[in-house]
């Protein structure tokens, strides 16, 4: 039986990564300057000045840590997760630093040590982190770090959710049974018992031998649920409440509360918060301007293309629906012969399509045609990162045909996206494109944005689904 103390262990963590990082930074200095490990001389800074580097380092890391999601509780978050995210955030972490000392022209720091730093950071925090799961694991096989659960009624969400804690022991959830009025006591799923009906609860709650109870009845017993809840609060147990509408809300709902009143908001979008939104805008800005310097010899080259194989306008101009179901003016390379507006409104582009140039095709192979995206992102109607706009005939034909297909316009739309960097893109599923977008708008952080974007240099840039 244990307590909630995740808000404390979180705290205990924060520190723990705090020392580990000083431990690694002070043993990369030594290594580097003490032992010339790589044996390349260096003009050396004073120590201290090194060490002042610290006040900014430590607080920055813990906030990338915060920001890529490491202390999300042990429970629900994976090893192989858990040291993605840490090298992600170690590597923005040396990129930021980096670039900070080419931006104030501090030549004399040493960046070998600062590529020591990075290595043994990332080592001594994936072994601490370990070293901690393992200790849980320890604790939770004396029983001392369970959480014994109670199911109250029997439905689809309470399979769903025994599947689920079958499927992860490493969260230490223990499931001691199911109260239900409808199922025969003894039946069982999954090796989990119906122990008795409902009522039972006053006889099993005043034991105090649970942490929690979770109420998984079925849609037609709710309004049972005042009863169950006031019994559960009347004993001090922890009381959840896992809802049987998957099929109405399959997606991550979020409650707040109006004067009193909880409002269930059916779909949770961390970008309609305004910092969120912040961060990703500035993102955009500096990355766009940066990949505009970055392909600017590209770009000419295109334009140089262009020229010389097909007479026509340089830039295509297309209008798209993009955020909060508002047109704009797309820009791309133009790849095709020169058409009438009313023959191209309502076609997509196909295998061998005879309207595509000779070099269009290896433009849109490359994706270079879709550069001067750079500039729709510098000026807001787009984002680096975010569902793919479609032009507007589009959009009425499948807002009537695809469930939620108008959510992916709560968000900016974006020159690359979660679908994209897993195969779904040009002529592929538009279902399982838009389970793709909806995962991304869900599931928005920093780190899925920079996970997105180094996915896009690996698997975005040459398509073989691009015609």
């Amino acid at each position: 039986m244990i307590k909630d103390n995740q808000k404390y262990f979180n705290r205990m963590h924060v520190v723990i990564d705090a020392v580990v990082t000083i431990f690694s930074y002070v043993v990369a200095w030594l290594l580097r300057f003490r032992t010339n490990l790589f044996g390349i001389p260096v003009r050396s800074l004073p120590f201290e000045y090194y060490m002042m580097a610290l006040v900014l380092i430590v607080p920055g890391y813990l906030l990338l840590y915060y920001g890529f999601n490491l202390y999300t509780p042990k429970r629900v978050q994976g090893r192989r997760l858990e040291l993605a995210n840490l090298l992600k955030a170690n590597t923005v972490g040396l990129l930021i630093i980096i670039l900070t000392l080419y931006m104030i022209k501090q030549e004399h720091f040493a960046r070998s040590m600062l590529f020591i730093f990075y290595g043994l950071n990332v080592v001594l925090e994936v072994i601490v982190r370990n070293i901690i799961r393992y200790a849980l694991r320890k604790i939770r096989r004396r029983g001392f770090n369970q959480k014994h659960i109670l199911l109250v009624g029997y439905s689809r969400a309470t399979e769903e959710y025994i599947d689920r804690i079958l499927a992860f022991p490493e969260w230490g959830y223990t499931i001691r049974g199911i109260l239900d009025d409808h199922v025969t006591a003894g039946t069982t799923y999954r090796g989990i018992k119906v122990l008795g009906r409902i009522g039972n609860l006053m006889v099993i709650l005043p034991e105090n031998k649970l942490d929690e109870i979770a109420i998984t009845l079925g849609l037609n017993e709710y309004y049972r649920l005042e009863e169950i809840v006031a019994l559960c609060e009347k004993s001090g147990v922890h009381t959840k409440f896992i809802p049987d509408y998957h099929n109405i809300i399959p997606t991550k709902p979020y409650t707040e509360d109006l004067m009193g009143l909880p409002v269930i908001n059916i779909r949770y979008v961390p970008l309609s918060n305004t910092f969120n939104a912040m961060i990703k805008r500035v993102m955009d800005i500096v990355g766009s301007l940066l990949c505009i310097i970055l392909f600017s010899p590209v770009m000419l080259l295109a334009v140089i293309g262009i020229k010389v194989t097909s007479p026509g306008p340089l830039i295509y101009r297309q209008t798209r629906v993009g955020l909060h179901n508002r047109s704009f003016e797309m820009y791309k390379f133009r790849s095709m012969e020169v058409q009438k507006p009313d023959e191209e409104k309502k076609a997509w582009t196909v295998k061998n399509d005879p309207r595509v140039t000779g070099f269009g095709k290896f433009m849109r192979k490359t994706s270079i045609d879709e550069l001067p995206q750079l500039f729709n992102v510098l000026k807001g109607d787009m984002s680096l990162v975010g569902p793919r706009p479609e032009r507007p005939f589009f959009v009425e034909k499948f807002r009537e045909e695809i469930p939620r297909y108008m959510v992916k316009h709560q968000v900016r739309p974006g020159m690359t996206g979660w679908a994209q960097v897993n195969g779904y893109r040009g002529d592929t599923s538009i279902r399982k494109r838009i389970d793709h977008d909806l995962y991304y708008i869900e599931n928005w952080s920093v780190g899925l944005d920079v996970k997105i974007l180094f996915l896009t240099v690996f698997r975005g840039f040459v398509n073989k689904n691009a015609y």
